[in-house]
């Protein structure tokens, strides 16, 4: 038996030959890699994870209603996982994004208030996201072995951060493959329903309450900055705008003028005062709210041509059962914006779709370069921010892709 078993609730046996992802540090364990569990711990409790001939591999916390039975937490035999380690892991996180802070202030671009301090597996805490948003904290508990833990986790938080208030948005649809129900609310103070923070020194208002993911993309801070490079004097096009934050890099970079399309008016109606908060007011503004592929027909059948396109859609592809269709959808929009572009016109264009990867992402363009006729130039590859890294032992932390392309 392994020597510390008895610091954790059970015992996960592994089939022979399954041990591998688990030696190579991949956090996940699938239910089908499962020989047997002993000790009956409860789900949300914290195991050991042996080999068949049962070896010490990992401790995990444990749910044996999710696919992903286990999640690992450590690799090291004598290794309580405690508060003090859930804590511990928490200030390790938070003193790597201080780091991002020096280094944004270095870079000169303006100040930046808002970032992600925990991006789940990737900063070894998994099923848990922490965004924040000047003076306030956004969390996730997306799996149920860091729901038991949710109080510790928030007076950690607390105590690090010391923020004025933290706003749960655990409503996310993967909760319920955890068995768990979508809840929202306030866990510390009175958050407000939006806040202003600044990124880049550009103000934006934030939705903590009904905002998209905790709300507002953190992830693409720096492609805009990248993107907004190629703006100057041009006509562009936001498409998916969502706040419009595109938008207001691209009016801050010079651009001619500004048209997001998106379906949500209430979003528009806050890209339009994010604009106004900045005071780019006098930079013409379109705000459309229609769905894109429709928007982008029409836009086509009328003769439009833009010098700037931007597509940053929401995930088509929450599993692999569906990534053909929603390389269907990505070929689509691709295939619309190139032809609405003038020759050397340039496409920033993204996928958030963890299943489509960047090699396919790569072929769905060339698929929609060639059935528009357009010769298209890779110039610049992007990825998420620095403040969401990516853990070489678990790829599926890489999720966010993106090309600027010249489209001649």
């Amino acid at each position: 038996m392994p020597r510390n078993y008895g610091k954790t609730d059970g015992m996960v046996v592994l089939k022979p030959g399954k041990e591998k992802p688990a030696l190579q540090r991949h956090p996940w364990i699938f239910s089908g890699a499962i020989s047997q569990v002993q000790g009956d711990p409860a789900d949300g409790s914290t195991v050991t994870v042996v080999d068949h001939n049962r070896q010490f591999l990992a401790q995990g916390y444990l749910n044996r209603l999710s696919q992903i039975t286990v999640r690992l937490l450590s690799w090291n035999p004598d290794e309580a996982i405690t508060p003090q380690w859930w804590h511990g892991r928490l200030r390790h996180a938070v003193e790597g994004r201080e780091a991002l802070r020096r280094r944004d202030m270095r870079s000169q671009r303006g100040e930046t208030n808002a970032y992600r301090l925990v991006h789940s597996e990737a900063d070894g805490l998994p099923g848990l996201i922490v965004d924040q948003y000047a003076d306030f904290l956004v969390v996730q508990f997306l799996t149920l072995g860091v729901d038991v833990h949710k109080n510790e986790l928030v007076t950690s938080l607390a105590e690090l951060l010391q923020p004025l208030g933290i706003y749960e948005r655990s409503d996310d649809e993967v909760r319920h493959k955890e068995g768990l129900p979508l809840t929202t609310g306030p866990l510390l103070g009175l958050p407000p329903d939006r806040v202003e923070i600044l990124e880049s020194g550009l103000k934006f208002e934030v939705d903590l309450v009904a905002g998209q993911k905790t709300g507002f993309y953190l992830d693409q801070r720096e492609n805009r900055w990248r993107v907004a490079q190629y703006c100057q004097h041009g006509k562009v096009l936001n498409a998916f705008s969502y706040s419009g934050a595109f938008a207001v890099y691209c009016a801050h970079g010079g651009a001619a003028s500004v048209l997001n399309i998106d379906t949500s008016a209430d979003a528009l109606a806050m890209g339009q005062r994010n604009l106004a908060k900045n005071a780019l007011g006098s930079v013409p503004a379109e705000h459309l709210n229609q769905d894109v592929f429709h928007a982008l027909r029409l836009l086509r059948d009328r003769g439009e041509v833009f010098d700037l396109i931007i597509l940053d859609p929401p995930k088509f592809a929450y599993s692999q059962s569906q990534v053909e269709s929603a390389a269907r959808g990505y070929k689509d929009i691709n295939l619309l914006a190139m032809k609405l572009l003038r020759p050397g016109g340039i496409l920033a264009t993204f996928s958030c779709s963890g299943a489509i990867d960047s090699q396919l992402f790569q072929r769905i363009l060339f698929g929609a370069s060639v059935d528009a006729g357009r010769e298209v130039q890779i110039l610049e590859r992007l990825s998420q921010a620095a403040d969401h890294p990516v853990l070489l032992t678990f790829p599926e932390s890489e999720y966010l892709k993106g090309c600027i392309c010249r489209i001649n």
